[in-house]
């Protein structure tokens, strides 16, 4: 999931202030692989947090709960999904109303008229993700997982062609197991600026999460200058962190979200390792969830926008939704499980100045743009995500050789995330808005970078061509974690007795991920389960 990849990199060259790492060239080649889950997953506390609070779902499912109630989803993302998954586990009635005509949401994909998916973002599945891995195991899918290798992979700014591989020795203990990866790199900083960043991280190990919320205020360039740590710092770790952790420079990026990251990884041995989708995101992610509900009483409806939230006579509590056409759906308890930027247009007049809905008007989506590009052949390309610290790139994978589905021994398929797209985010140039065919050059043209041997004028016979190309913008992705933000996320419990309110925005304590976003369906389904139980809701 590409809004916490660099973070690993980072927790990783924190720890080399006393390590280090060796050099890989693009010429070195990976095999394709499939390993099996990573076993010390499943023994975090926070997988077993994660595992406790799906039992209470199955608690509730055998009779435990008052009575079964009907909830109206708005929104057919993982975490709507999730949200149904569980209430259906716990012997509810939910239905799911997805305005398109794909589910999905930010991991939504398609085909397009020659049968090839078109993917929304590329997604990556971490270790530290408990409740997503929970989901999985809980769906009997866990095999369409396909593990990598526990590694990272990360282009070298100064020498086009060049990789650094950070290889985690299986069977050690974190957080050594992080620093016995990294050995003496002298390629990115010095001695002295490894050094000078002990002062501004060392307090995140030896306070904790106190600590880490408090830096909520600043940036994280601000942050640097509080603590002393040399521009170069920024130039080499802290862009191309920003940009894989939620799409910005980091100017723009609280210095929480970095800490927070950080801090996940580099407590769970097996955090940081990686693992891809074996094939798109609808048919083996999405479509196991669809029938898991369906199968429990639940339903999910695609096609079906919600126009507007209609209210009872009290002015708060809601006595319907209106669908697009005019139909009207009622349900005990209704969720939010939108983006925040367009739960804004659907909050009714009423409910405006209370200070639970007026705060999302300091939240908004961060745009983002993915793109994928078939080959005329097989590019070099290692088995796994690789950070291209480019200035225009995020991180990137060849599909070809990551993915079961996407598999090809003669063709690369490389799907890129461009970030940051707008000025907004930090770009000096509005991406979001430019044509394709000028996205595309702009991404061929770091790609000669990337891979000088087999891209562009100085590789044998010009080089690798794009017989295909895909680009997909998504103008509100998670949402935008600037400083400050934190205050002003919501709970999943609202104000309004029979309304929850779901979606990665929402307060809980991951960041905005694949993990965040289940995560959040999953708390807004406890709170109703609550409250459906007679129960207080934490």
């Amino acid at each position: 999931d590409v809004h916490g990849h660099l973070t690993m990199l980072t927790t990783g060259l924190f720890l080399s202030l006393l390590y280090g790492a060796s050099s890989l060239s693009s010429t070195t080649r990976y095999s394709t692989s499939r390993l099996p889950t990573p076993p010390r997953i499943k023994r975090t506390e926070n997988w077993k947090e994660a595992a406790d609070l799906s039992a209470k779902f199955l608690r509730d499912g055998d009779g435990t709960i008052n009575s079964k109630k009907t909830v109206a989803i708005i929104g057919g993302g993982l975490s709507g999904l999730a949200c149904a998954k569980y209430l259906s586990d716990a012997g509810h009635e939910p239905t799911v109303y997805e305005a398109r005509d794909v589910l999905g949401g930010k991991v939504s994909a398609w085909r397009d008229e020659d049968g090839d998916w078109v993917e929304t973002g590329l997604h990556i599945f971490f270790g530290a993700y408990p409740n997503m891995m929970n989901l999985f195991e809980e769906l009997d899918i866990e095999d369409r997982l396909q593990w990598k290798p526990h590694q990272m992979t990360f282009a070298m700014a100064d020498k086009p062609g060049q990789f650094t591989s950070f290889q985690f020795p299986a069977g050690v203990p974190a957080p050594f197991n992080m620093a016995l990866a990294i050995l003496a790199n002298t390629e990115m900083l010095t001695w002295e600026e490894k050094i000078k960043m002990v002062p501004g991280l060392l307090p995140m190990l030896l306070e904790g999460q106190s600590f880490i919320d408090a830096q909520d205020e600043l940036s994280v360039l601000e942050f640097m200058e509080k603590f002393g740590m040399p521009k170069n710092i920024n130039d080499e770790i802290f862009i191309a962190m920003g940009k894989a952790l939620d799409f910005i420079d980091p100017d723009k990026l609280s210095m929480t979200v970095v800490l927070t990251a950080m801090n996940r990884f580099i407590n769970e041995a097996d955090g940081s390792q990686t693992a891809f989708l074996d094939g798109n995101q609808p048919d083996r992610l999405c479509q196991p969830m669809v029938e898991h509900i369906r199968e429990r009483g639940g339903e999910v409806l695609t096609g079906s926008p919600i126009r507007s939230i209609e209210l009872n006579d009290d002015g708060e509590t809601i006595k319907c939704l209106k669908l697009d056409g005019g139909k009207e759906v009622t349900a005990d308890f209704y969720v939010s499980a939108m983006p925040v930027d367009v739960i804004k247009r659907l909050i009714p007049a009423q409910w405006s100045q209370m200070s639970y809905f007026s705060q999302l008007n300091e939240l908004e989506g961060i745009p983002v743009i993915n793109i994928q590009i078939w080959f005329d052949r097989k590019l070099t390309s290692v088995d796994g995500l690789c950070f291209s610290r480019s200035p225009l790139l995020s991180v990137y994978a060849d599909m070809s050789t990551c993915c079961e589905e996407y598999a090809s021994e003669s063709n690369s398929m490389l799907e890129l995330v461009f970030a940051p797209c707008d000025t907004v985010a930090g770009s000096a140039k509005n991406w979001i808005a430019a044509p394709d065919d000028e996205i595309v050059a702009a991404t061929m043209s770091e790609l000669e970078r990337l891979f000088p041997l087999e891209i562009g004028p100085n590789a044998p016979e010009g080089g690798a061509r794009a017989i295909k190309t895909s680009v997909v913008r998504v103008p509100r992705s998670v949402y935008a974690a600037t400083p400050g933000r934190n205050k002003y996320r919501p709970s999943q419990e609202s104000p309004i007795d029979n309304f929850v309110m779901a979606g990665d925005f929402a307060s809980q304590k991951y960041l905005g991920s694949m993990e965040e976003t289940v995560l959040s369906g999953k708390l807004a389904a406890e709170v109703i389960c609550d409250k459906a139980g007679c129960r207080s809701c934490e």
